[in-house]
């Protein structure tokens, strides 16, 4: 079973964060007792830029969680369409030819989901096989396509797509002042990715998936996450994160890789979530890395945190412009909540 190819789309809006920042600072004038506090957050994020669903002037009209999360839902079918079409014609596979649809994303709700609505929006096979995830955050890219490529595994004759959407910036509370939703308008972006992996039996030109491993870790659901009320999502983002990582993601790769015969030493390349610096260097320091996350850092820098999306982003990245040389090994990985890791081996 093979990645055959990967997408990314992008809504049209890009804001500089120094466009973002003077919006925000204008918006909380009167509430900000610090406004530096604000711009302090802003300026170590490592982000140069994101891209909004909407223009910035409409999100003052979207006062309400319905009419935010009927936007998610317009602009959810639009990237999804864009980024599945994108990557089915870069797999060199057609919408016929899926056999499953996998859909995570933790910005918005709809039933039917996003993958019955583009059913019919594209055509898709009525016999497709529709598996919408909700709740997994950031994790969800490295654990959509684990799950995907099980499914692939069970039926090797199919491909199954991976779609992940997340809107980000229709979930900011403008009413909320702690620091985690401070630090999260600042960090989050939007965006869309989509993945095809092919079974065994189907002719494909792309890494070869060799297993996968999930971790959850017990009593951390305090963590990350989201409360979740009539307001829509509110972040739930504790400083705990990168402890948490440091604890238990370097014994969670040797783990994974000690049940294949392997070690880090034996991985090429590392395709990570991009969280966010705090995150990136816990990672580093958790894995004993030295500069192999800089693709992440590009990301990061290019269009914010897309929570599962992320991850995809780096390995689109990874397959268009610094695609390793064959036979080099890959470890895609994630983290979120839960609090959780999933690992991903990956064969160039």
């Amino acid at each position: 079973m093979r990645i055959a190819g990967v997408s990314s789309a992008l809504p049209p809006h890009y804001y500089p964060q120094e466009v973002i920042l003077s919006a925000l600072s204008a918006y909380w004038s009167d509430k900000l007792s610090n406004p530096q506090f604000l711009n302090r957050l802003h300026a170590n994020t490592g982000v140069a830029g994101r891209y909004f669903a909407r223009p910035l002037q409409d999100y003052y009209e979207l006062d309400t969680w319905g009419k935010t999360n009927d936007v998610w839902i317009e602009a959810a079918l639009d990237l999804g369409e864009k980024a599945i079409r994108c990557a089915l014609s870069r797999s060199g596979f057609e919408t016929k030819d899926i056999g499953a649809l996998f859909f995570v994303s933790v910005t918005g709700i709809s039933s039917p989901s996003i993958d019955a609505k583009l059913m019919n929006r594209m055509n898709l096979p009525s016999n497709v096989k529709r598996i919408p995830i909700f709740g997994l955050g950031c994790v969800a890219g490295a654990a959509g396509v684990a799950r995907a490529s099980d499914y692939v595994r069970a039926y090797p004759n199919e491909i199954a797509v991976l779609l992940s959407v997340e809107l980000c910036s229709l979930t900011l509370q403008r009413g909320d002042l702690s620091v985690a939703n401070l630090i999260s308008s600042g960090l989050f972006g939007d965006g869309a990715a989509a993945v095809v992996i092919a079974g065994s039996d189907k002719q494909a030109d792309g890494p070869e998936v060799l297993g996968n491993r999930s971790s959850f870790y017990p009593n951390t659901e305090h963590v990350m996450g989201w409360d979740i009320s009539e307001r829509g999502f509110q972040i739930v983002l504790s400083r705990e994160v990168p402890d948490v990582i440091i604890e238990h993601l370097g014994n969670d790769v040797d783990v994974f890789l000690g049940e294949k015969g392997l070690s880090r030493s034996d991985i090429g390349t590392f395709i990570m979530h991009t969280g966010g610096p705090k995150v990136l260097e816990a990672t580093a320091r958790a894995l004993n890395l030295n500069g192999a996350l800089q693709p992440s850092w590009d990301c990061l820098n290019r269009v914010g945190n897309l929570s599962s999306a992320s991850v995809l982003f780096v390995l689109e990245d990874a397959m268009m412009n610094r695609r390793p040389a064959p036979g080099t090994l890959s470890l895609l990985a994630a983290l979120g909540p839960g609090f959780c890791s999933e690992l991903v081996l990956l064969k160039w």
